[in-house]
């Protein structure tokens, strides 16, 4: 029967000197990114059956690891092959100086995104395309180890446009119901980009202020409107310092290097940035399992309903969850999908889909509370 025991992962220096106290055989280890030199006592200790990803192991122990553990050297590369975390704003946009607009270009993010345009975005290089997957992989990882802390009813998506300007009435809507539903203890998650995916983690950034200190929020943000704008990153980090956020309140950003033009919100407090656009796409909605609230959008929010829709018509994470569609008009007239998905549901074409429309945030957050 082979091991179907999870590998206890060891991310860190500090988990690892606790670990190798114990002395003695180390079994079904997954090492991420750890410099064993940093810690003498490793050395001391035998390994079978464990997995080293990125790490650092100096000559002397290399010969107490046996012919069962496998190593996955590091790939020079100008990003990490094994993030043991999710991004956060700190990392990803280490290098930037709010006060000096010009060196976003020479931050992390900027740098990995010139380098993946440089290899091209469907990579002929081999060992290019496996160190994406590789970090991909990571990120996944990391990922699923923060929504294993939360029930799978309590993760909410916001999906919509990148468009949305920060001064429009729909980017304070969506805040608003991102603040509420985030104090309800749900998990916020988006796209990670600008638009109606900044406004749910400016939201969930602000959880546990009052609703004055969210307007004043806005107001500072409308500097600069669009991403294309000058000040649009630096008016954000000014905000993310005056409104410092409750730790306890989190959300998820999940952008992508493919729409690397667009610069990732730093409001969330947790950024899982792929190569991949299409893990991308289909793990937002995956992981939504709480319900999904679409903001006005277009192409792009097309495809996203559409996907969730056939995922709850065929129940295939197990239960059909809410889609909810904040703006009546948008929705129903604009651009009519709701009427439509109400009249393929009708004709069964559609079956399991708990469909609702929102014009305020309070509506739609109510439709999102209501689920059990």
């Amino acid at each position: 029967m082979p091991n179907r025991r999870n590998y206890i992962e060891i991310e860190c220096c500090d988990k690892l000197r606790k670990l190798v106290a114990q002395g003695g055989m180390l079994r079904h280890y997954a090492f991420q990114s750890v410099d064993f030199a940093a810690v003498a006592e490793a050395a001391g200790c035998d390994y079978t059956d464990c997995i080293f990803m990125g790490c650092h192991i100096p000559d002397n122990m290399r010969q107490r690891i046996d012919a069962n553990c496998y190593i996955f050297p590091a790939i020079p590369k100008p990003f990490n092959l094994f993030p043991a975390q999710m991004y956060s704003a700190c990392t990803l946009y280490r290098g930037y100086d709010p006060k000096r607009e010009e060196s976003f270009l020479s931050c992390y993010d900027s740098r990995v995104y010139a380098h993946y345009i440089a290899q091209g975005k469907q990579a002929a290089d081999i060992g290019e395309t496996l160190a994406r997957s590789l970090h991909d992989h990571s990120i996944s990882d990391a990922l699923h180890d923060m929504l294993a802390k939360y029930d799978d009813r309590d993760v909410v998506a916001v999906m919509g446009g990148h468009a949305v300007a920060r001064t429009d009435e729909m980017y304070l809507t969506v805040a608003r119901l991102s603040k509420l539903l985030t104090e309800q203890g749900k998990l916020m998650i988006s796209g990670g980009g600008p638009g109606a995916m900044e406004a749910t983690h400016l939201g969930a950034w602000m959880a546990g202020r009052a609703d004055e200190e969210l307007l004043q929020a806005v107001e500072l943000l409308a500097c600069a409107p669009k991403f294309e704008d000058k000040g649009w990153l630096s008016s954000a980090f000014e905000v993310m310092e005056r409104y410092p956020r409750d730790e306890k309140y989190c959300s998820i950003g999940v952008p992508t290097w493919f729409y690397g033009h667009e610069p990732a919100t730093p409001f969330a407090s947790h950024i899982a940035k792929y190569f991949d656009n299409s893990i991308r796409e289909d793990g937002l909605l995956a992981i939504a399992k709480g319900g999904v609230i679409y903001s006005p959008g277009s192409a792009g929010t097309m495809q996203e309903v559409f996907q969730d829709a056939a995922q709850n018509h065929y129940k295939t994470f197990g239960f059909a969850s809410p889609m909810v569609f904040l703006g009546r008009e948008h929705w129903t007239r604009k651009i009519p999908v709701y009427p439509l998905l109400e009249q393929l549901q009708s004709e069964g074409r559609y079956k399991n889909l708990l469909l609702s429309l929102a014009d305020t945030a309070e509506e739609a957050a109510g439709k999102i509370l209501e689920f059990k």
